[in-house]
């Protein structure tokens, strides 16, 4: 493989559209998740299309101890890192169940930092590259309706803020990548306003362009950048008395 990119939780709706935007690009791919099977199937299909290199590889994200060991054995060093995987999770059972909110915190948090670090510190040591973490608008701001969340989220945004000031100048680059609605697997229980809504395709395209243009910081669909912007600028004392 020449200068492959990571995809971990490639087998995410958006992670899965992503693979084809790089892929036509001509990036060779290690597709990572816990469903070894569909993971390699993803990868031949992508082979044939694209005339690349691809490989399924068997990955955990609350496995941590298991993190350093995972991305030293990858045959070739990935030139980037798209960290795609996560769990909306019920939030309601998260306000009573230790076992739902630790499942959404450390899904969406903690194994981000794990393997992130280590990705950051090779990468850093090659001097080039780049990593792409899919966060969340929910970690703008704390709603009742998904605090717990949201909170794991904003999170994953500050440390990808923390490891972009940190990585500046080294040759590599971070970009923090926040959707909001996106029609998934994860949402498709979920009424979501269509105006508002992005496909997993349009999203991969938003995430593939702040890739090649050397983004920072990216909202997808666009306009969420300004519908946080407003709901940020609420006051405290009139915000805790709404339901948004």
């Amino acid at each position: 493989m020449s200068k492959p990119v990571l995809i971990l939780g490639a087998g995410s709706d958006i992670a899965r559209a992503l693979a084809h935007q790089l892929g036509a690009a001509k990036y060779d791919l290690y597709l990572a998740g816990r469903n070894l099977e569909e993971l390699q199937k993803d990868a031949r299909d992508l082979e044939i299309r694209y005339a690349i290199k691809a490989r399924g590889v068997y990955f955990d994200a609350l496995d941590f101890a298991s993190h350093e060991d995972f991305y030293d054995s990858l045959e070739t060093r990935p030139y980037g890192v798209v960290l795609a995987f996560g769990v909306l999770g019920d939030e309601s059972l998260a306000r009573s169940s230790r076992e739902q909110w630790e499942k959404i915190i450390h899904t969406n948090y903690t194994g981000c930092v794990s393997i992130l670090t280590v990705a950051a510190n090779r990468l850093e040591q090659a001097k080039e590259g780049f990593v792409a973490g899919i966060s969340s608008v929910a970690g703008d701001r704390g709603r009742a309706a998904n605090y717990v969340y949201g909170s794991a989220k904003a999170g994953l945004s500050i440390f990808l803020s923390g490891l972009r000031n940190r990585l500046h100048g080294s040759g590599v680059r971070v970009i923090t990548v926040k959707p909001g609605f996106v029609r998934t697997r994860m949402t498709r229980d979920l009424e979501l306003p269509p105006r508002l809504t992005a496909t997993p395709e349009q999203a991969a395209r938003d995430i593939f362009q702040a890739i090649t243009k050397k983004r920072d910081i990216i909202y997808t669909r666009w306009i969420w950048r300004w519908i946080m912007l407003v709901i940020k600028s609420i006051p405290e004392k009139i915000f805790k008395r709404m339901s948004i």
